[in-house]
């Protein structure tokens, strides 16, 4: 099942990697890493090298925590950096926003994918994504960056992330977005405790059940943490585990920082998925 982005295909059959770039001053991991064009654009090089089939560019933190940034600050983070890596590298350009205008400024600057955290919610998103006919990904979130984790509750997280993205997406394609460039994430991280994330990642099979791809982001976050004890930096190693098991269970897309090592693991579970064929 070939999925278009802006004239590049991918086969959402296989896993793909995409890797981020935070190009702001306050991301958890990779704040002020990458904020200027060269700096921004020689990372992209190296992860595409790498085997990053995709890159996800965002200029608002969406850490627990994070304050929103005004609209012209975002407009100028992202749009020259999008426009760089989509002149010089043949990869697909994402762009991590939930402002309608950024939207249609990076598409029209050569990205590919909308990620929005927010599903759409902001007045005008959803408009502006049917305009553009560029593929979008919605993800599921409990509350906003700045409180999302002050204590999210759940009856039953798959039931209820489940029912959050099958209502939006009747209302994204009730609008004109086609169902066929939608892609769904379950939110690891947003609005959620660390049991709450392994729940949804013992059940991504189930979520596929939604009939769409779907996108999962677990590098380095604190639900690693949790159960390793290790700060950001020290992260590696469960986060290979978490993309794995995200492999394993069907994810089509994983949102990496540490983009060679993750392909790497990537390649063995195709390996192993071939080999059962």
């Amino acid at each position: 099942m070939p999925m278009n982005f802006a004239g590049k295909t991918l086969d959402m059959a296989a896993c793909h990697v995409m890797g981020v770039l935070n190009v702001t001053p306050d991301s958890f991991s990779d704040g002020g890493c990458f904020s200027r064009v060269d700096s921004a654009l020689a990372r992209a090089r190296q992860m595409v090298a790498d085997g990053a089939a995709l890159i996800d560019v965002g200029g608002e933190s969406t850490r627990p925590g994070a304050t929103p940034v005004p609209l012209q600050e975002e407009l100028d983070r992202v749009c020259p950096v999008v426009e760089a890596i989509a002149r010089e590298l043949d990869v697909i350009v994402s762009v991590d926003t939930s402002a309608p205008e950024v939207m249609r400024r990076t598409v029209s600057l050569g990205a590919g994918l909308i990620n929005d955290v927010r599903a759409l919610q902001r007045p005008g998103a959803v408009e502006v994504v049917a305009e553009t006919e560029v593929p979008v990904c919605i993800m599921h979130i409990q509350g906003e960056p700045d409180h999302m984790q002050d204590n999210p509750h759940y009856r039953n997280v798959r039931r209820e992330v489940s029912a959050f993205l099958s209502e939006r997406l009747r209302v994204i394609e009730a609008a004109g977005v086609q169902r066929e460039r939608v892609i769904l994430d379950p939110g690891f991280g947003f609005g959620k405790t660390a049991r709450h994330n392994f729940e949804l990642l013992n059940a991504l099979e189930q979520l596929q059940q939604l009939g769409h791809p779907l996108l999962v982001g677990m590098s380095r976050k604190s639900m690693l943490g949790h159960v390793t004890g290790r700060d950001v930096g020290e992260r590696l190693s469960a986060s290979i585990a978490a993309a794995t098991i995200a492999a394993l269970n069907g994810a089509s897309i994983i949102r990496a920082h540490d983009v060679r090592e993750t392909v790497d693991a990537v390649k063995v579970v195709a390996a192993v998925e071939e080999a059962g064929l």
